[in-house]
């Protein structure tokens, strides 16, 4: 068997000529008998949701039976805050949670909700309907209540009504002089519809000469489009295919079964770089999930680097991560996969697979991970340079689209689990629940914020078809378990400095398949999740972000002081890419401005898969506890045009991966940085991890390297570790810490 390149044949990735513009790309025509929009099926599918109400004028909560979770005393009944009368109220025991609910008789639309709050008001709160007062839905959230008189536009339909507070403003209970409901008729927005032009489905009675044709011509666009603006995903209903899907830039392969096996692909379903002369490192934004393939002559490629994850495939046969010639490669992930034979990294610089199995693996050059992994190599590194831990602590495998047994789209959310091996499908289907998607509005490229802002608090979830988005507002994700869907890396662009999307301190909100584009006027942040100073419990039913991509620079001139800003507490992420462009329009250490590119204020954050590249500052801000992450991959800014540039004192320049002085417990488990000043290669960092020298502070595995030579990393994490320099490109590595 060739052996993979020597390692100072590793070079980093070369700049290349790229087209700015993120515009939806235009549709390729369909062949023959094929329909003209291969959404059909979805629009045929997909039933709307009820439309919710235009206000009225009158409060239909006045004088209609009403209860409370407590009273504080007999004189303030739940009854008093809907007799009409300001000067009486309730008041509910000091304690957390409380509700008050009101029985408006029948069910009716909702569209308006107003509290009039005594001096003991709700700090954290949720309104929410029922057609039944038990089983509820949430149409509003807020963590930050203000207290006085409250008046929340909401969209919600159900015959009882009721404040549910999760945390109070002051020492006493929950009190409310008023709580008013509106409710009218008139139209809202729909939910589910048609997938729009570029979601391309496929069916197997499609002839399989019409179904390559139409793969092929996708391809054909999307190939060499690194920064092109065409978005595409490839959706195979449940059956048998005979085709080979080469899957360029931008473009998502997927199944539409319930389980991988439901859909499969004999043939293949490859990435190579024969358009970058063979080289795999800029094979980015591309990804296949929940099918299978019986791979031609027994070995499927998947020849990718960054943000390319490989989700919920079953391999019957080998899988080679290297271009064709073993060509560089620098980096990728896969989850809940099984691969029958072996996975063969070749050149590949650092990979993650997590919670999968695998008939064997082949090879590592700096570090291959294995998280929860039947199959994986021993524990060894760095020679080879295995890290493997026989479980994850705690994940939730990531959403994704379906079809029923009746024709009907859907939205599969797994279930979280702990201390997970191998598939979530293994024992049968995945546990989760299923989403209709009359329950999603259905986005499309032209929407405004203002519309998406809507759907949200209309309680609808967002599904985001394939094509760019421009905000000029932030999008408000303040539902509890609220999901968030991308398909063909919609690509979400903040226009005016705004932060693009926010998420509340909430339970169990679902991020998956996006890309935050920064605009050309500083955002502070692409995606905050949770307000600052967050503090709720969210352990068991976390917020999830998977599969979410960041970029600064190189489709055109962006600017954002951060891309990911967790506050919230518990929040696991799952595979993402953060990267300030070292190539394409708009790249220069003036030009394309981020000091971080991920910073974590909350509690017991895990993350899988961090890919963090270029910031100017710390790629990594870890200031919470309890934090653990598997896996990380950076290369640190390749432009800083001197020394006192970037940072010239006792630290010189800044570490990657940077845990605050103020924490007391953390762990990391195969960790790298590289560093490749080809602006000014005399550059040097102090160190590649700055973190406290603290007992409960803890890394495993780690390692610095300097790209053919083009600066120096002192020292692997404090001043522990040898030089990262010279040519040959070895890395320093490191086994544990302290």
């Amino acid at each position: 068997m060739r052996p993979f390149p020597p390692l100072r044949s590793l070079s980093p990735r070369p700049w290349s000529a790229a087209l700015g513009g993120l515009l939806l790309g235009a549709a390729v025509a369909w062949p023959g008998s094929l329909p003209a929009t291969a959404s059909t099926a979805a629009s045929t599918a997909a039933k709307p949701a009820p439309r919710v109400a235009a206000c009225g004028t009158s409060d239909a909560a006045q004088n209609k039976p009403a209860t409370a979770s407590s009273t504080e005393s007999g004189a303030f009944a739940a009854s008093a805050a809907v007799d009409g009368n300001a000067a009486t109220r309730w008041s509910s025991a000091f304690s957390d949670p409380q509700w008050l609910q009101v029985d408006l008789g029948s069910r009716q639309d909702v569209c308006q909700v107003t509290l009039a709050w005594e001096a003991a008001y709700g700090k954290a709160f949720q309104i929410q309907v029922s057609d039944d007062a038990a089983n509820w839905t949430t149409i509003y959230s807020t963590v930050s209540g203000t207290g006085g008189t409250q008046t929340l536009n909401v969209s919600g339909t159900g015959r009882y009504v009721r404040m549910y507070g999760t945390a109070r403003g002051t020492g006493y209970g929950y009190s409310l002089w008023s709580f008013s409901v509106y409710t009218g008729s008139g139209s809202s927005l729909p939910g589910g519809g048609d997938l729009g032009p570029n979601v391309l489905v496929f069916d197997p009675s499609m002839p399989a000469g019409d179904i390559q044709s139409r793969l092929d011509s996708v391809f054909k666009q999307q190939e060499s489009a690194q920064f092109g603006t065409g978005r595409y995903a490839l959706m195979f209903k449940p059956g048998s295919y005979n085709v080979n899907a080469n899957i360029g830039f931008y473009t998502s392969i997927a199944g539409l079964g319930r389980n991988p096996d439901d859909v499969t692909i004999n043939g293949a379903v490859n990435v190579d770089a024969g358009w970058f002369n063979g080289n795999a490192t800029q094979n980015f934004w591309r990804s296949a999930e929940n099918l299978s393939i019986t791979p031609s002559g027994g070995m499927d490629r998947w020849a990718v680097s960054q943000a390319a994850p490989f989700r919920r495939i079953h391999v019957r046969g080998n899988l080679n991560l290297a271009p064709t010639g073993y060509g560089w490669a620098s980096g990728g992930y896969i989850a809940d996969s099984k691969i029958d034979g072996q996975v063969q990294p070749y050149s590949q610089q650092q990979w993650l697979t997590r919670d999968s199995q695998i008939g064997g693996n082949l090879n590592g050059v700096w570090n291959q991970v294995f998280s929860g992994v039947i199959g994986a190599p021993a524990q060894s590194f760095p020679n080879p340079p295995y890290t493997t831990l026989d479980t994850s602590p705690v994940t939730r495998e990531k959403p994704y689209l379906y079809v029923d047994s009746g024709g009907a789209y859907n939205v599969f959310v797994p279930s979280l689990r702990h201390n997970t091996r191998g598939t979530s499908w293994s024992g049968g289907s995945t546990p989760g629940s299923s989403l209709p998607l009359s329950q999603f509005y259905v986005a499309k490229p032209g929407v405004t914020a203002a519309t998406l802002n809507a759907a949200l608090a209309q309680g609808l979830n967002l599904l985001f078809t394939p094509g760019a988005y421009h905000l000029n507002q932030t999008l408000n994700v303040t539902r509890p378990d609220a999901v968030v869907l991308g398909l063909g890396y919609p690509t979400l662009i903040p226009d005016n400095g705004v932060t693009p999307m926010s998420v509340a301190d909430v339970n169990g909100v679902k991020l998956a398949g996006l890309l935050f584009d920064a605009g050309t006027t500083n955002s502070p942040s692409l995606l905050q999740v949770g307000p600052n100073g967050a503090s709720a419990d969210h352990a068991g039913d976390p917020t999830s972000i998977q599969d979410v991509f960041f970029r600064i620079g190189g489709a055109g001139a962006g600017k954002a002081t951060g891309s990911l800003v967790v506050n919230s507490d518990d929040v696991l992420i799952d595979h993402i890419w953060a990267w300030r462009a070292d190539h394409g329009t708009g790249v220069g250490w003036t030009v394309n401005t981020a000091d971080n590119g991920l910073t974590v204020n909350g509690d017991d954050v895990t993350a899988y898969g961090l890919f963090v590249e270029h910031y100017q500052k710390y790629q990594v801000v870890w200031n919470g506890n309890g934090g653990k992450t598997i896996f990380f991959q950076n290369e640190m800014p390749y432009d800083p045009p001197s020394q006192s540039a970037w940072r010239s004192d006792s630290n010189d320049g800044y570490a990657a991966y940077k845990v605050s002085d103020s924490v007391t417990t953390h762990e990391g488990w195969g960790l790298g940085s590289y560093c490749y000043f080809n602006v000014n290669p005399s550059i040097v960092a102090a160190r590649g991890f700055e973190v406290p020298a603290r007992s409960g502070v803890r890394f495993h595995d780690l390692l610095t390297v300097s790209l053919g030579g083009n600066g120096v990393i002192s020292h692997v994490i404090n001043n522990t570790g040898g030089p990262a320099q010279g040519t040959d490109t070895v890395p320093s590595n490191l086994v544990s810490f302290p």
